[in-house]
This record gives structure tokens, sequence and C-alpha cells, in this order.
């Protein structure tokens, strides 16, 4: 089983000196259409060494290199989870206008950001001015944060971000609670994004979820942007786009 013992091994790693790790992923950045969705999954050091991360967590990956079938199987597994206390787990989005107006790493902090303020606040992480040098034990309590917990973010180090984390790059393939937060995301989106599908018929969003494929671009092409398509990603297409009345135009002269 030598997924299982990397990804919840760097965990246990990861977890020394903390009493609880955040995951954070996100799916949806690269897509042409539709919101950007992140996760957040919080696990402690009982449920890395308990039964089911022993038994069963070698199943979890990188949500790309799993087929649709397994991810619902194991974002079931998740909600058990969570509701027998096991782990804590949230998701945020940021919508197509929010992308528009905050550019695509704007939005996916703000999706981030919403992932965990559903875990714990951002103050919940801030120290207070350092305490008097000669303060007590007691005094000195209040200075500390109101949680110990360490957040991986997959990725690099994000700037002007107001959780205090560890940038894990490819973290979604070599931590446990990144790859659960990665299938969350991928699930959460790709169910919006096939409710989408239903609203906007014709693009194909429930078979390419939004991302570029030749089917995707051909219909962008022929049918024109809808209101969940990110404008700032298809300028390019777009600017290859010959109106009919052009094209009627052309053929005339």
């Amino acid at each position: 089983m030598p997924v299982r013992r990397q990804l919840r091994g760097f965990d246990l790693k990861q977890i020394y000196g903390f009493e609880s790790l955040i995951g954070v992923d996100e799916a949806g950045r690269g897509a042409l259409a539709g919101p950007v969705v992140a996760a957040a999954v919080l696990v402690n050091q009982p449920f890395l060494e308990g039964r089911w991360a022993v038994t069963r967590a070698g199943r979890v990956n990188d949500s790309k290199l799993l087929t649709p079938a397994e991810r619902e199987e194991l974002w079931f597994e998740f909600e058990t989870l969570e509701g027998q206390g096991e782990i804590h787990a949230n998701y945020g989005t940021a919508s197509v206008e929010e992308i528009e107006a905050h550019n695509i790493l704007g939005a996916t902090k703000l999706a981030m950001r919403r992932a965990l303020e559903g875990i714990y606040p951002p103050g919940a992480f801030a120290k207070q001015t350092e305490p008097d040098l000669f303060a007590s034990v007691e005094e000195r309590a209040q200075f500390e944060p109101a949680v110990n917990c360490r957040i991986l973010i997959d990725g690099l180090p994000l700037k002007h971000f107001p959780y205090p984390h560890t940038g894990i790059v490819r973290g979604d393939g070599r931590s446990l609670c990144i790859a659960m937060a990665s299938i969350i995301a991928k699930v959460t989106r790709d169910r919006l994004m096939n409710e989408l599908d239903r609203q906007f018929p014709g693009y194909g969003f429930a078979q390419h979820k939004g991302y570029g494929t030749e089917e995707h671009r051909d219909a962008v092409l022929r049918l024109g942007r809808c209101p969940q398509h990110r404008e700032m990603f298809l300028r390019k297409l777009l600017a290859k786009r010959v109106d009919p009345a052009q094209m009627d135009f052309l053929t005339e002269s």
C-alpha cells in the first residue's frame, strides 16, 4: 500500500507539535467557465492513527488521478466520517463575477478563506502582542493563538492571506488531508457544473466541467459565451469568432 504510507505518513510528520492539521485545495482554477471551489479538511492525531486511516486511506489520492465513481465513493465516506466527528470538512466558492473582479488567484484565495472560515475564524490563529518578559504562565497563555492547528495548502504559499499556512507543492499527491480536500472540492464543483449544464444547455458542461476541451471551445465559438463563462479566459478564443452578419457580408462581397 505505497500510496497510503506516503499520504498518511506525511501527515503524521506534519502534525508533530500540533493538535490538528487542515488540508486545503481547490478545483476549477484553470476552467473557462463556472466558479472556483475550495475545500478544507481538518484531521487530528487520533484520526490519522485510527482504523479508517490505517485500513481505508490507501484509496485516497489527488482527485485528478481518481475516477468519478471513486471520488463519489470517497465523498460518501468523508460524509460518514464527519457525521461521526472524526474529521471536519467545509467548502467555499467564488463566483464568475468574483473571478472577473479579483482575477483567478484572488478568487481562489477568497474561496479558500470561505472554506477555512467554516472551521476556524482567522482570529483563532492570531497571536496578540508579545507579553511582558516577567508575565506569569497564566498571563502568557492569553497571548497564544486560540487553536494549535497547522494549515497545509496545496501549492506555493499565498501572499496576503489571513491564515498562517504552509504551502505544499503537489500537496494533493503527498498529504492525506490535502488529497481529501481536493476530492471534496472536485466533487462539489462537478455537481455545480452538472446543474449549470441544465441551466445553459449546448455547451457540454456536464461532460467537460467547464474546462477548455475542443468540444467546449467549439461550442463557445458557435454559441458565444454564457453568463457562467469567464470573459477574461475567453478573450483570445472569442477574437477568432466571426459574427454571422459579417460572414454574410463577406460572402456577398
